[in-house]
């Protein structure tokens, strides 16, 4: 809640949102979308990294090529709960949206395949971000089940 907060009002993410992760070497997928804004709803063109289960973004893509590039925003995808189409929605091209328990965020493709693919790698983060909790969740119970 507390990075969704940061980038809504243009501050920085807090660096523990995205330490250890190396963004800038090999991401899952990267390019550019259309972000509406969280609370002024004016559209930004960035640049988007998925890398570990975190979605980034940059001004451009020169901002996401180091260790010292500081990202504009991150999103943790194991918060968030759909990531689907929503040009009915936004009445507007390869529109999706990526909806988390406290707010949903709009995004524009440049064209459908693209709109596809990041919802499809976006989807994909979600599900094994919810596997490895769930499984963090049997060895839990397992070890307290052992205990008693």
């Amino acid at each position: 809640m507390e990075n969704l907060w940061r980038s809504a009002t243009g501050q920085e993410p807090n660096p523990s949102d995205y330490t250890g992760i190396q963004f800038w070497s090999n991401p899952e997928r990267s390019g550019w979308l259309t972000k509406q804004g969280d609370y002024i709803k004016t559209w930004r063109r960035r640049w988007f990294v998925l890398k570990q289960g975190k979605l980034f973004w940059f001004k451009e893509p020169s901002a996401a090529t180091s260790p010292s590039s500081v990202p504009r925003g991150v999103i943790s995808v194991s918060t968030c709960l759909t990531v689907k189409g929503a040009e009915d929605v936004l009445h507007k091209a390869s529109a999706f949206e990526l909806s988390t328990p406290q707010t949903t965020m709009f995004f524009i493709a440049d064209n459908d395949k693209d709109k596809e693919d990041w919802i499809n790698s976006i989807g994909r983060a979600i599900v094994l971000g919810s596997r490895s909790h769930a499984a963090s969740e049997v060895i839990d119970y397992n070890n307290q089940s052992s205990a008693t």
